[in-house]
């Protein structure tokens, strides 16, 4: 059997030369019990591994790490495990999406740094998926995605659960007096059976999709539940299709992530109710490999798709209900008139290959296209004298009736106004209300928190009510529901028009016309907005200070403005140079 050519291999700058700075690589390889010839001639496969006790959700990747491995050595490529970072929706504060740069840097530059050909990112919980994502394009070495999957149900009183969905559901209605502690400590104990993402279309499940649909996984592995045996022969697979990238030197993330390949991922995005935070992760990856996707472009693509997933928030059912029905190929398959299907993706083949031979929709969990849950896609964009740049609606997790409103507003001076307050029995509030908290942007917060959807107040609650309008610069988790308009933009901590709402100030939402509008006079308007003091800036050093002097607002990604790709810009390569001769000094 003729032995691939491994010349071109990243790995060989390090180990290859015979000299002495190719003896301190291989020795620093060989001091970890690893021999020589295991570094000789062959591939060496990065896996980027967010694993964390921290992070429930990504608590199996040990495991997965291995079958992955498992892969590599089968194909004759060398397996070398390294961490990064791990963000952790639930527990890290004030937010996970104040770190997602941080992580991408740090993937970005150990991809960058270390003898690595081809890359395989474990990632599962929210922000892992993005930051992995965004760290691997901007360094552009040829890379693979397995994601963690979601996991098992939960089941409370013989019902199934949503992690997320149903716990607010729940949490409203221990407010409202209709649920005793004791139950919901019982909740409690059942919420999350095993390891493994949300189990509804929150965050973590529609990025894990759209990874898929940007043809940055293997084909049918995005849905695959963490704890089925078939996740384990997924991680396999992938190690194995790692090292055929690395032979082959391809194709890279800025081949795979083109702008054909962003409006399919937006197109699935719509199809299945996902959620509104892939809209900041989609548009901060497109600037990463110099792609200048626009906010409008969802509003385009979501007009032309209709909804064709059932799945909670947006539906009846669960991503394991889903992973039965055919899983994401199903569904891509369904949606292949509105599809860009040449795209080319990590498996060498384009996109419509990996969905060729999926099942047809059963009708109850995925759709016809003909026969749709809803006539559009599940979000919106509206824009106007509130929302210059624009903003953000889950059309469909929200009250219908609600999506055509004017209200006067009640302003919540961010999370800890909003906390003393919202349960006040002499708020001013009625059902026709519009509750607006600001500075919960990417700059006030910062890390523009999933603080969107704003409790119902308990007056309201007592009275039935389970939805208002909401609006703020913030986001929401992608597994909650209701008539909430979110990213405002610019946000109020910058001087946007969310800074310049008072308490009975007119709000009209048009969604069907995309308008959100602070409905006063302009030059109202424009007093207010030459009257605005900025607050000073919430950290004074360190990360937080980068943070904030330099993330862009959230129709622009909330990426760093000095990580976008410039667009007369290549990607970046290893200076081989610096590294193939001995520079002197140890």
């Amino acid at each position: 059997m003729q032995k691939p050519d491994t010349s071109h291999l990243r790995s060989a700058q390090w180990f290859g030369p015979n000299d002495l700075t190719g003896f301190v690589h291989r020795t620093a390889i060989q001091a970890e019990g690893i021999s020589g010839f295991a570094i000789k001639d062959r591939p060496v496969i990065g896996i980027a591994n967010s694993w964390s006790e921290l992070v429930n959700c990504n608590i199996h990747f040990k495991l997965l790490a291995d079958a992955v491995k498992r892969g590599v050595l089968l194909a004759g490529g060398l397996p070398l495990e390294f961490p990064t970072i791990s963000l952790g929706e639930s527990l890290m504060k004030p937010s996970a999406m104040q770190f997602r740069n941080l992580m991408a840097m740090d993937v970005e530059e150990s991809i960058r740094a270390y003898p690595l050909d081809a890359i395989v990112l474990l990632g599962g919980c929210d922000k892992t998926v993005p930051a992995q994502l965004m760290g691997a394009a901007s360094a552009d070495v040829p890379t693979i995605m397995l994601t963690g999957g979601p996991q098992e149900p939960a089941y409370f009183r013989g019902k199934q659960l949503g992690v997320g969905t149903d716990t607010w559901k729940y949490a409203d209605e221990l407010r409202a007096g209709k649920m005793t502690q004791a139950d919901f400590d019982e909740l409690e104990a059942n919420a999350k059976p095993t390891a493994g993402h949300c189990s509804e279309m929150g965050t973590a499940s529609t990025m894990t999709s759209l990874v898929e649909a940007l043809g940055m996984c293997l084909p049918g592995t995005a849905s695959i539940p963490a704890v089925h045996a078939r996740r384990a022969s997924a991680a396999e697979a992938t190690g194995r299709r790692a090292v055929e990238m690395a032979l082959a030197d391809g194709p890279r993330p800025s081949e795979v992530l083109t702008r054909e390949a962003f409006d399919n991922a937006i197109t699935l995005l719509v199809a299945s109710g996902g959620s509104t935070n892939a809209v900041v992760h989609l548009l901060a990856l497109a600037r990463r490999v110099g792609i200048d996707l626009q906010l409008d472009r969802f509003h385009e693509i979501s007009e032309r798709t209709p909804r064709i997933v059932n799945v909670r928030p947006s539906g009846e059912y669960l991503v394991q209900e889903l992973f039965r029905a055919g899983g994401v190929p199903t569904v891509l398959k369904e949606l292949d008139p509105l599809l860009h299907a040449d795209a080319i993706t990590v498996s060498g083949e384009p996109l419509q290959h990996g969905y060729a031979s999926a099942p047809a929709p059963d009708g109850v969990v995925v759709s016809r296209l003909d026969d749709p849950f809803d006539a559009a896609g599940g979000i919106a964009v509206v824009r106007g004298t509130l929302a210059p740049r624009g903003a953000v609606i889950k059309r469909s997790a929200a009250s219908s009736e609600l999506l055509q409103h004017r209200g006067r507003a009640i302003v919540f001076d961010g999370i800890f106004d909003l906390g003393r307050r919202i349960d006040d029995p002499d708020l001013d509030v009625t059902e026709d209300s519009v509750l607006v908290l600001r500075n919960c942007g990417p700059v006030g917060a910062p890390g523009m928190p999933e603080w969107g959807m704003l409790p119902i107040p308990e007056k309201l609650l007592r009275r039935g009510i389970r939805d208002v309008v909401r609006i703020s610069d913030a986001r929401m988790s992608g597994t909650a529901f209701g008539t909430t308009v979110l990213h405002v933009a610019p946000e109020a901590a910058v001087g946007g028009p969310l800074s310049i709402v008072q308490d009975g100030d007119p709000i009209v939402l048009d969604v069907k016309n995309q308008r959100l509008d602070l409905d006063i006079p302009a030059e109202e308007i424009e007093r207010r907005l030459a009257e605005v003091q900025l607050p000073e800036p919430r950290y004074r050093r360190g990360y937080g200070r980068l943070f904030i002097d330099h993330v862009l607002q959230a129709d622009e990604g909330c990426d760093f403005d000095f990580l976008q790709g410039l667009p007369d810009e290549e990607p970046q390569r290893m200076p081989y140079g610096l590294i193939s001769g001995w520079q002197g000094g140890w």
